[in-house]
């Protein structure tokens, strides 16, 4: 009888010689031996703390120590290293993850605001006027000055030297509509014939060189019978850096454009300018119609520099958009009361301006040398439509073939 039990407890001594002695099995209640109720003789019985050694838990494929799983880690129990893991990737831990990110990235974008915001150069621009327009007006001036630049870079550029003074050889007005219509970028050509306010009548950008931008705004309001809202200038040096810092503009030219006084030679097709050849593309004036078709490159490349600048694959590159940003910051200047957010809603606006200049009237030779006149009827409608935030009628915009290229 007790043979049939050797070696099924644990730690039991197996059966000898004669005369040993065996340990008694002790009853535990409930407990079902060999077949269960009603088993084998000696069910109801084992040794007090010797249950026998069970095998392993079976091992689920997949799973945790099944095959393809992974192996359970020490203290880890059946998980492994894997309760770690989801401890991290908890909804709740995700969460705080991404907010921490979203608290950081929006520290650091009031921080570059601010300094961004402080490297704009600001002067006494505007000047106090009784006139009154519907929607915000702005001057963008293109002064002539060599600021910044090194004799080697005026030589490289073809710039010259020793000169004084400072001329604006770009002057734009963009209108942007309070209705919600589409703004109006407008040329004023530098050689238009003009009353400028202490000095008689004189070529436009003689009023930036004789008082700066105050006289040349305070000009354009009397000309114009706009009220000029903000100021926004920029030299040869800064419209340099700016086009280099977004790694280049992109134009297509109808045809190739040489002009060796500029600095200039470009060929027929697509392609991507740099700073000076940029800055060479704005100033050149060899055309049958010099200045007029000047101020239209003007425009478009004013266009095409904004809409590369506020492009989505500049604004989600920082390393693109940060060098650019900074650079534009530094190299212009603004009126007193202009800030960061009103530039860039600017640069939005240049995206697809409609594109005109003043209506042309015709060329006359003055005192002063060879002038540009207006139509004086169609300017004065012309103005009054942008005052009172009028659509401009078809036949007061003018567009030339390079018109929509950037």
């Amino acid at each position: 009888m007790s043979q049939g039990w050797d070696g099924w407890y644990q730690n039991e001594p197996q059966g000898g010689g004669a005369g040993e002695q065996r340990a008694e099995p002790s009853f535990t209640p409930g407990y079902q031996g060999p077949g269960g109720p009603g088993g084998a003789a000696g069910s109801g019985y084992r040794s007090q703390n010797t249950w026998p050694s069970q095998p392993p838990a079976r091992s689920v494929p997949g799973g945790p120590g099944g095959p393809g799983g992974p192996l359970p880690g020490p203290g880890t129990g059946t998980g492994g290293p894997r309760r770690g893991w989801r401890r991290w990737v908890r909804p709740k831990r995700i969460l705080l993850i991404v907010a921490a990110l979203v608290v950081l990235l929006i520290v650091a974008s009031v921080g570059l605001y601010f300094d961004l915001n402080s490297k704009l150069t600001r002067i006494p621009a505007l000047v106090p006027t009784s006139l009154t327009s519907d929607g915000t007006n702005w001057l963008i001036a293109g002064s002539d000055s060599r600021g910044g630049l090194t004799t080697a870079q005026e030589n490289e550029l073809a710039l010259g030297h020793d000169i004084t003074g400072g001329r604006s050889d770009t002057i734009l007005i963009l209108h942007v509509p309070s209705n919600g219509g589409r703004p109006v970028l407008v040329s004023i050509p530098r050689d238009s014939y003009v009353a400028i306010p202490g000095y008689g009548y004189n070529k436009i950008n003689a009023a930036y060189s004789l008082g700066g931008p105050k006289l040349l705004i305070e000009t354009v309001q009397n000309v114009t019978k706009l009220h000029i809202n903000h100021y926004m200038g920029i030299g040869f040096g800064g419209l340099v850096d700016v086009v280099n810092d977004l790694g280049g503009v992109n134009l297509c030219l109808p045809a190739a454009y040489k002009d060796p006084k500029a600095g200039l030679n470009l060929k027929k097709g697509c392609q991507t300018l740099d700073g000076g050849q940029a800055l060479a593309f704005v100033r050149t004036r060899e055309f049958p119609l010099g200045d007029l078709q000047r101020e239209e490159d003007q425009r478009i490349l004013i266009k095409a520099l904004l809409s590369k600048l506020t492009s989505a694959g500049t604004l989600i590159n920082p390393f693109a958009a940060v060098p650019a940003a900074s650079g534009a910051a530094a190299a212009i200047s603004v009126d007193q009361g202009t800030q960061l957010y009103q530039l860039v809603s600017v640069a939005f606006a240049l995206r697809n301006p409609i594109s005109t200049t003043v209506p042309f009237g015709g060329f006359q030779t003055t005192s002063v040398g060879s002038v540009v006149t207006w139509n004086a009827a169609e300017a004065t409608q012309f103005f009054n439509d942008l005052a009172t935030d009028q659509p401009l009628p078809k036949d007061l915009i003018s567009n030339t073939s390079l018109e929509g290229t950037a």
